[in-house]
């Protein structure tokens, strides 16, 4: 049974609720919340036990960071690649596009972000779509509520079916208080937890009924996709992107699910969290007494129901109450329980006023590796870059800085001009403006070096390309 379903991992969303944490640059699904390993990761060794294969749809953006969770939960798939964000209807349209192809039998879509620990019951609840989906049903799963979230949206369970799953009375939107309050009282209404399983001609076929514009938009793009492999040995799939733009951007609920008639229901029992906001995040770790969650070197004292997250130094919360505190190394969240759900609207104005740490992280995940910023000043930045094994930098030059590099762990293979040479650790090299170089990792452990940039200009954009392995020369 289970070999007949092929996993959909929907992987978009830039994750600004979970500021400063998850940003656009590296958003929620990518972060090691649970232990080391990222919510990402979690979704692809759960579905991986559908099928060996999955499709992951994300963006073009945060391609190598898919394929890099891919090979650490061992896990073997296709990366459709959107320009850009179309919500989860153009998101789905061109899963079951790309999927229908093949000729496969029944999809399941499931959020990159949500932590779902019971995966017997998840498995045991997919299981009990299977016959409605094969009926021609849209199935979604919702989750028994266990206390009256004003943070979900909700599913009215109907009648009973004869393949064993309910019909839907009605979606029911983030609610208030108190009808979140009727709604757990009446026994019959679930969170709605955003996970469908159908056939991918069934899907088709309710988007050209509901929403034409966006199936046809979908269409027109994935007719000129086309198909590249990654230097991991994935396939990304690019869909025009003018055409994919054209697309209007609408959720999958407002599109297809309040309006279709064939939709079934099926509880899934078991925990279950989308992982939407600060709060949640403090409900994965242990309360103490004083209903403190910590994480990392956190200390409350003096201290009620508040949650600190702090991975990298002490932070210490004295007499207060009710509190969120997220400490990174560049910029710090201090929130009132309450009131958590409205980062995302600080985000948009920390945008809006062009704050760099409204959208990237000091420390910038590159598919070579990374980089840190550790220090920056007038005509100088330090950095601390870390290569892949195996990997290496494009073969570059800049107009405005030179480098001065310094192995502190690994072997360095360096290109300077028309030379190429070796570095071990405390051994350092001079590159000059306007010298063409590359950096590379020939060792099985990670290199990493320290990287003095001195000159007039030193953005990241100061960078001419001529050999790159990712696809990125700009001459």
């Amino acid at each position: 049974m289970i070999s007949r379903i092929v996993p959909i991992v929907l992987c978009g969303g830039s994750g600004t609720r979970l500021w400063p944490l998850s940003r656009k640059s590296f958003p929620k699904q990518f972060v090691p919340l649970i232990g080391d390993k990222s919510l990402l990761h979690l979704t692809l060794e759960r579905v991986g036990r559908f099928r060996g294969a999955v499709v992951i749809v994300a963006s073009e953006e945060h391609r190598f960071m898919v394929t890099d969770t891919l090979q650490l939960a061992r896990v073997s798939g296709e990366v459709l690649l959107e320009p850009v964000g179309r919500n989860t209807a153009a998101a789905m349209a061109i899963a079951a596009l790309h999927v229908s192809r093949a000729g496969q039998d029944l999809l399941l879509f499931c959020p990159a972000d949500h932590h779902i620990p019971d995966v017997e019951l998840f498995i045991e609840a997919i299981g009990k779509g299977v016959d409605a989906a094969d009926s021609g049903a849209i199935v979604t799963f919702g989750v028994l509520p266990n206390f009256p979230s004003t943070a979900y949206g909700y599913i009215q369970q109907g009648g009973s079916r004869i393949d064993g799953s309910h019909g839907v009375a009605r979606f029911i939107e983030k609610p208030e208080i108190a009808k979140a309050q009727e709604l757990l009282l009446a026994g019959n209404a679930l969170w709605n937890a955003g996970i469908f399983l159908c056939k991918a001609e069934v899907l088709v076929a309710a988007l050209q009924q509901h929403a034409p514009d966006i199936l046809a938009a979908c269409q027109d793009a994935f007719a000129l996709a086309k198909s590249e492999i990654s230097p991991s040995g994935h396939t990304f799939i690019r869909p025009d992107s003018a055409k994919f733009s054209a697309c209007r951007s609408q959720s999958i609920d407002y599109a297809v699910m309040e309006s279709h008639d064939d939709i079934a229901v099926v509880p899934l029992a078991g925990q279950w969290s989308d992982v939407g906001s600060w709060n949640s995040v403090a409900l994965l770790a242990e309360a103490d007494k004083d209903g403190n969650r910590v994480q990392g070197q956190g200390l409350a004292h003096r201290t009620n129901n508040t949650f600190i997250h702090a991975p990298y130094r002490p932070v210490v919360a004295l007499g207060v109450k009710n509190l969120v505190v997220v400490d990174t190394p560049d910029a710090v969240l201090i929130a009132h329980r309450d009131y958590v759900e409205q980062v995302k609207d600080v985000v948009a104005k920390l945008e809006q006023v062009q704050c760099t740490q409204a959208i990237t992280h000091r420390k910038v995940a590159r598919p070579w590796g990374w980089y840190d910023s550790l220090d920056v000043g007038e005509r100088f930045q330090v950095k601390r870059i870390g290569v892949k094994p195996g990997a290496s930098l494009s073969l570059q030059m800049h107009h405005h800085r030179a480098e001065h590099w310094v192995v502190v762990k690994g072997i360095a293979e360096v290109t300077r001009g028309n030379e190429t040479f070796l570095l071990s650790e405390n051994q350092s090299t001079y590159i000059p403006i306007g010298e063409t170089h590359r950096l590379k990792n020939p060792g099985a452990v990670e290199l990493e070096i320290i990287e003095i940039q001195s000159g007039s200009y030193l953005g990241e954009d100061d960078i001419v390309r001529f050999e790159d392995t990712y696809g990125r020369v700009t001459q």
